[in-house]
């Protein structure tokens, strides 16, 4: 049945049109996901699309300068196109001067690495990171890495302080939310580290995405009060341990603390 107002023959084509742009939109964020690049194999498998479709897009979008392939590799990467786009929006989305003088103090005071991550629907996207002195790192996060809200510290920080009736409609349906995170993030292990995140006011990641690597997280608030952003550590096990937690999370909850501030009031620049 024709929706009123839209020509009968027009709507196949609209939902076609659609359906493309989904497509390319989806894989231009799982080239993304690794600096190295994704081999078309991969991208295939991800996306559940079939081989001639993504070969045909791939192909679309490198003419087009939004990817590049890597003829030593085999890979796809991100195109010079999508740095230029990064650029202007860039301007539009300050938060790099506000987060990247806390990143600094925490790398250097701790010796982790510090990330910096973004809400994005039901997702965390790692956009920012400083990397600390400790010789020895964890290499699971880094700028476009994605996870689905509740897993890692980032998207654990974030989502414990969403309103209640958000956090269990993502519970409800949590196998499907957490996908391939969803073996060592079950449902009533998330729900319980959501709990201690509430009372201690940053999560704590015991090796849940990889075996050794921990992470910590605190949610950083808009002007409306939601989490929205979240400042993190991560590095090896030994460095995490229980009488070190607490250190690493009180400055956590103070570079937080600081960029919520600063962001209520408005301010985008400065220290």
């Amino acid at each position: 049945m024709a929706q009123r107002g839209v020509p009968a023959k027009a709507q196949p084509n609209a939902v076609q049109g659609a359906q493309v742009v989904g497509r390319v939109a989806q894989l231009l964020r799982l080239v993304g996901r690794k600096p190295e690049g994704t081999s078309i194999a991969g991208l295939v498998r991800e996306s559940g699309l079939t081989r001639p479709t993504v070969h045909r897009l791939l192909a679309s979008l490198a003419a087009e300068g939004l990817l590049d392939h890597d003829s030593a590799t085999g890979k796809w990467v991100l195109g010079p196109e999508v740095f230029l786009l990064g650029s202007v929006a860039a301007a539009r989305f300050p938060m790099e001067d506000i987060a990247r003088p806390s990143l600094q103090r925490l790398a250097e005071e701790t010796g982790e690495s510090a990330f910096f991550s973004i809400r994005r629907g039901n997702e965390t996207v790692c956009v920012l990171r400083e990397e600390g002195s400790f010789p020895v790192r964890s290499f699971v996060l880094h700028e476009g890495v994605r996870f689905p809200l509740g897993v890692a510290s980032a998207g654990m920080a974030i989502m414990a302080f969403l309103p209640a009736d958000e956090q269990e409609s993502l519970l409800s349906g949590w196998a499907a939310h957490a996908g391939e995170f969803a073996v060592g993030h079950t449902a009533d292990v998330v729900r319980h580290n959501l709990e201690e995140t509430r009372l201690r006011g940053y999560s704590v990641n015991p090796g849940l995405v990889l075996e050794g690597s921990w992470g910590m997280g605190a949610a950083v608030f808009n002007q409306e009060g939601k989490p929205a952003w979240a400042l993190s550590l991560t590095g090896i096990e030994p460095r995490f341990r229980p009488e070190r937690q607490e250190f690493l999370g009180r400055l956590l909850l103070e570079e937080a603390h600081r960029m919520s501030t600063r962001l209520a009031a408005g301010r985008t620049s400065g220290n």
